[in-house]
């Protein structure tokens, strides 16, 4: 190490050490760590370009231990990246572009939102997924369009978490060589040594899950350079480099403890480990000008292959006009789908179909329209109905799969999917409703990040039938809905369904939970009720009387028992309107007065009609409604015996609408 790189590393640390100081908060001990690697990597291996951050073919960098973020901002200025310099000293404030765990599309560079612990490294499979498609897809004799690779930098907490297990599997299984992580051992978390709960040979972990395994001393840049240049080299698997390093690297009482963690240094040890770097104490945010040029020099090599990638994208047009137009949809991100063309149409003579059924058939027919929609589905293929006739499997010896076999491992799916969607797919996965706890975490932070997955819930409701309880979910509609944008749709029918599609697939921003059932359900004939489109509004009058004076509200396999009610109701003489709320989220993004005119104020007998707890639908019944739910956990039974026990019934509707309407008759009198 000469006296440049440690020149440049002491940058890296005193800039993290003076802006968590600043901030009086924040995790200086990883980036104190990790500097020698991080510096290494960003001016000799990363091939990126500062002022071109979106560019398609740019290695990623993933600080999958996100707490560590000032490393991430410290390189991004160092870089060259639209991070200016007072960014850094307004690091975790309010308004900032350096918020306290990295935010993607907040901060130019940062490629996906980390905190969670591995999350990012789950992400990173989903984005190597991405590559290994895009070169098999796209790269020609003499036209390499697509190589890059994903670094990332992981820790002992990322690597205790259940979804990096998942995730690091399923790596290996597919032998994703384009991943190189680090990982950054040095042997602390918040409670103090990781020997108080973690105690596994991480190496053998990983070898048995097929990675390849290098160690390197994080404090040595020649043992580190020759680690990643024998994992760059290396194919047919993703690698890990267990870097041991020291927390805190340099902090006279503070290093290796638990101390240098999560908290400021103090003012104090700030001077004594910025005399033992050999740095000026009391100038903060000092970068020295040979440094900055160093760092500053480094990323022209990404440039220059940025620029000799842009040739080549020209040259492409001329001997692959075909691939080339379907690149430059996608590297503009612009891909339209013709579809009048795409959705099927189900008419009543089909019968009864389960909406995991028609959501199949759209499929098929989907993915033949648009090349980057990539699925699968966790173990549950044939139920969920999500691999389409044309797609083959993504395999370790077939790139060009469109269908991803995730096994069990519903946490790692969704946050593959997320990796999927930053780098420009249209990724779904399926699984059962009542599993999408498992993959929470994942799916708030698609909400959070906005990117435009979509999930494949089937199997609903209490309608599972025989699996019982433990399948059936109840309150899962509820905490789905309570996500920030989060859209949630669920069809009343097999055209309903197709909508839905389209409405996931034209959706900009955020995800969206198509929510299907395992249970046959009549085809709407839209002769007689509104036209399926309206479904694009979120919720809609399917059926309506002159002047009503009872709504049923509705969605999904309930909607059936609503228009059943709304007959009989209609022949005695009751003015009945039926609802379909199908999307909470984008009937309220509907203006106020189309919202009022669905659901008008002054009609106060509203029963809402729904597989699942009440919780929210208070919203839309309001102070004088009632609800027809669940308030317990089900059973095991066949589908129309647990839905006849559970009151989801026509008859039920009609006696609970019929008992609203009285009740209220009455409040109004004693009101007067």
């Amino acid at each position: 190490m000469n006296n440049l790189d440690k020149l440049c590393i002491n940058t890296i640390r005193t800039l993290t050490i003076d802006a968590v100081e600043k901030a009086q908060s924040g995790h200086p001990g990883m980036p104190m760590g990790t500097a020698p690697a991080a510096y290494l990597l960003w001016t000799k291996y990363l091939r990126h370009n500062p002022g071109k951050p979106d560019w398609v073919n740019r290695d990623r960098f993933i600080l999958s231990a996100g707490h560590g973020s000032m490393l991430l901002y410290a390189l991004l200025h160092l870089t060259g990246y639209d991070l200016p310099l007072d960014e850094l000293k307004r690091f975790r404030q309010l308004h900032s572009k350096t918020p306290g765990h990295p935010e993607y599309g907040h901060t130019a560079g940062v490629e996906t939102t980390t905190g969670p612990l591995g999350q990012g490294f789950a992400n990173g499979v989903g984005m190597a997924i991405a590559g290994k498609y895009l070169e098999t897809y796209y790269n020609r004799p003499g036209y390499k369009m697509f190589d890059y690779r994903i670094f990332g930098i992981v820790s002992d907490g990322d690597l205790m978490e259940g979804v990096s297990a998942e995730a690091a599997s399923l790596a290996g299984h597919l032998k994703l060589d384009n991943i190189v992580y680090f990982y950054d051992d040095n042997n602390i978390t918040i409670d103090g040594p990781t020997s108080l709960a973690f105690s596994e040979d991480v190496g053998a972990r990983f070898k048995a899950y097929g990675w390849n395994v290098k160690e390197a001393d994080g404090n040595d840049l020649e043992s580190i350079d020759e680690a990643l240049t024998a994992c760059i080299k290396h194919t047919r698997k993703p690698s890990l480099i267990r870097l041991r390093t020291n927390i805190g690297y340099g902090s006279p009482n503070k290093q290796d403890t638990a101390d240098v963690h999560g908290a400021p240094l103090g003012e104090e040890e700030v001077a004594l480990t910025k005399e033992a770097y050999g740095w000026t104490a009391e100038e903060q945010f000092y970068i020295p000008e040979e440094a900055l040029d160093h760092f500053r020099q480094s990323t022209e090599a990404g440039r220059v292959k940025e620029r000799e990638w842009n040739s080549l994208f020209k040259g492409y047009k001329d001997k692959h006009p075909k691939l080339f137009a379907t690149l430059e949809t996608f590297v503009k991100k612009d891909r339209p789908v013709e579809w009048e063309k795409v959705l099927p149409e189900f008419t009543t003579e089909d019968g009864k179909i389960a909406t995991r059924k028609a959501s199949g058939k759209t499929l098929d027919s989907l993915t033949q329209a648009h090349p980057f929609i990539i699925g699968g589905s966790a173990d549950l293929t044939p139920s969920n109905n999500t691999k389409p006739k044309t797609s083959q499997q993504f395999t370790a010896d077939n790139r060009l799969g469109r269908y991803i076999n995730y096994g069990v491992r519903e946490h790692a799916m969704g946050a593959v999917m997320n990796g999927l969607a930053l780098s420009k797919f249209r990724p779904y996965g399926g699984t059962f409703l009542i599993f999408s706890d498992y993959m929470r975490a994942s799916v708030r932070l698609a909400a959070l990040m906005g990117t435009p997955v979509i999930y494949v819930y089937t199997h609903d409701s209490i309608g599972l039938g025989e699996d019982g309880p433990t399948h059936q979910p109840i309150e899962h509609l509820s905490a789905l809905r309570a996500m920030l944008n989060l859209t949630v749709i669920r069809p009343a029918d097999a055209n309903e369904t197709a909508y839905a599609w389209k409405i996931a697939m034209s959706r900009k921003t955020g995800p969206t939970a198509i929510v299907l059932t395992r249970q046959g359900l009549p085809v709407i004939d839209r002769r007689v009720y509104t036209p399926v489109s309206e479904i694009e509004r979120g919720g809609y009058i399917l059926a309506d009387s002159k002047d009503p004076e009872l709504i049923l509200i509705a969605t999904g396999s309930e909607i059936q028992h609503a228009l059943s009610a709304y007959e009989t109701l209609t022949n005695e003489g009751i003015t009945v309107r039926v609802v379909n709320l199908a999307s909470w989220e984008i009937f309220d993004e509907q203006d106020e007065e189309y919202k009022k005119k669905v659901i008008p104020p002054e009609i106060k007998n509203r029963l809402s009609i729904e597989a699942a707890v009440s919780h929210g639908w208070s919203k839309y019944v309001g102070d004088y409604g009632d609800s027809i739910s669940i308030e317990q956990y089900g059973a095991s039974a066949p589908v129309n015996d647990v839905m006849q026990e559970y009151g989801f019934t026509a008859d039920n509707v009609i006696a609970r609408a019929k008992e609203l309407m009285k009740n209220n008759k009455l409040i109004t009198k004693t009101t007067v």
